[in-house]
């Protein structure tokens, strides 16, 4: 029987055949929010798509018939400081506590990448850092307001410097306007880019957190820890914002004036979203941020289907590019393979481009439709803020399944944070057996999930514009085009998650 070698195939069955090589080995992390081409929709899409449309338009109705009252006029909420439970919190030093295991976990990543395994299921510094202390301390503010903001562990050690250090965290370089939040916009790109594309292993966190360190405590020592914390930390900037959707706010003593006798903090109970009307949002930077936030969520749900892989892999590959490689499908796959690699940066970094864009077009439409005197920058920085519960939303129905799946592990991972055997607190044995959710609860918890954030980024928009407009037959037209794009929004994030991965 004759056979084929592979350089006897016909030159475009070379291509295909790359092409199906690429798709397969292209390595993707092992995400929860992931199906799987194995699951099928309970109903076909197009009924979830129409459902979720006609929901988020019935409640715009609502909304409007009831003139935007469902939301009180101020953040001010009952003072929960001298509770009793506060004060049992500041009499046995549970902020100090709290301060102490924040330093101690992150020496701990640190010193577990450096001379734990190799492998990141293994080790404990990918399962905290990427899951327990990113996502489990998003949707810890937004819950329970701006903790972070007191158990910082770059704070923390930046205040501890000062103490022995006089003046360490005084601000030597007045931080300018023009810079707004850039700088946290800049590393929050970079942490992403890490995450998604970045291959992150233990050793190389480790390495990336000594780096971050270094360059917190160098920022605090040129502009001073009140303006780095609040503008340049990418997770001071993060959780912030998630903060204001909790009913919790707690404000902290101002970093800049803080001594060893001042007052304590202050902890305030309010409407839920009621401190999001009052975020006032005054930067370009704080408004892309925000805005990244949204698209770098989808553009991770995206970029680990089979069809944007195929996008490349055949449509690109065989009909674009393949005059730049070599004929030999092997031979190019290397060279391909890192050409994908700057593929998906780019287009990471263009998403939040392509949302701008959408968001200022409705925008400009609303104010056509009002006839407003508004500029479309004091529009555009207007309602930022109901662009946050649609972001929590992306984030909860992508990332939720890891802490089901993954984050749980931290549990036995902390018994033996180098991956050596041990078993410091008898732990290290609990939880070994692999929890896979069901398919079709994380289905329908990220269609509730995205469908509420829409709904609740639709009743922030429509008190923001009671705010900017003085009529509300002025509000009405001018969130149309607004109620548009988040239709768009819940319809295309839906089929996302629906995709094949």
């Amino acid at each position: 029987m004759p056979t084929c070698s592979l350089m006897q195939l016909p030159k475009r069955r070379h291509f295909a055949f790359g092409a199906a090589l690429g798709i397969a080995l292209i390595p993707s992390p092992a995400l929860a929010h992931s199906f799987g081409e194995v699951f099928t929709l309970p109903m076909p899409f197009w009924l979830y798509g129409w459902g979720s449309a006609a929901a988020l338009i019935l409640s715009f109705l609502l909304i409007a018939l009831s003139a935007g009252n469902a939301l009180p006029a101020t953040s001010t909420g009952r003072d929960l400081s001298q509770h009793r439970s506060v004060r049992l919190i500041r009499k046995l030093h549970l902020k100090t506590l709290a301060q102490s295991l924040s330093v101690g976990a992150l020496l701990l990543c640190i010193v577990s990448g450096l001379w734990g395994v190799r492998s990141p299921y293994g080790n404990f510094n990918m399962t905290f850092f990427w899951i327990v202390f990113l996502l489990g301390a998003s949707y810890g503010s937004a819950l329970f307001g701006n903790i972070y903001s007191v158990i910082n562990p770059w704070y923390c050690i930046s205040a501890a410097i000062n103490r022995f250090c006089r003046a360490f965290d005084r601000a030597r370089v007045k931080w300018p306007s023009w810079l707004g939040y850039w700088p946290a916009l800049l590393l929050y790109g970079v942490l992403i880019w890490l995450e998604l594309l970045g291959a992150s292993m233990p050793y190389s966190l480790s390495i990336t957190l000594l780096a971050y360190s270094l360059l917190n405590l160098v920022a605090v020592a040129i502009f001073g820890s009140r303006n780095w914390f609040r503008y340049g930390e990418i997770f001071s900037v993060l959780f912030a914002l998630l903060s204001r959707l909790s009913p919790l706010d707690y404000i902290a003593t101002d970093r800049g004036q803080a001594t060893k006798h001042a007052e304590p903090g202050k902890l305030q109970l309010r409407w839920p979203l009621a401190h999001l009307t009052d975020l006032r949002v005054g930067h370009w930077s704080l408004l892309i941020f925000i805005l990244f936030m949204l698209s770098s969520t989808a553009f991770d749900g995206l970029h680990e289907t089979t069809l944007w892989k195929q996008w490349f892999w055949l449509d690109l590959y065989q009909n674009l590019l393949r005059d730049f490689s070599s004929s030999n499908p092997l031979a190019a796959f290397p060279q391909m393979r890192q050409w994908f690699v700057y593929w998906q940066g780019f287009w990471l970094f263009a998403s939040v481009t392509l949302y701008l864009l959408a968001y200022l077009l409705s925008l400009q439409l609303g104010k056509w439709l009002a006839n407003s005197s508004h500029s479309i920058t004091e529009l555009a920085l207007g309602f930022a803020p109901s662009l946050l519960p649609i972001a929590l939303a992306y984030h909860t129905a992508h990332y939720y399944t890891l802490i089901q799946t993954q984050g749980i592990k931290i549990i036995s991972l902390i018994s033996d944070p180098l991956g050596r055997g041990d078993n410091i607190f008898g732990t290290a044995n609990w939880l070994q057996r692999q929890f896979i959710p069901d398919a079709n609860t994380v289905w329908h918890v990220q269609l509730g999930s995205i469908l509420i954030g829409h709904v609740l980024g639709a009743l922030v928009a429509h008190r923001l514009a009671q705010r900017l407009f003085e009529s509300e037959r002025k509000v009405i037209l001018s969130q149309l085009p607004m109620l548009a794009l988040m239709v768009g929004l819940t319809t295309s994030g839906l089929w996302i998650l629906s995709l094949p991965h």
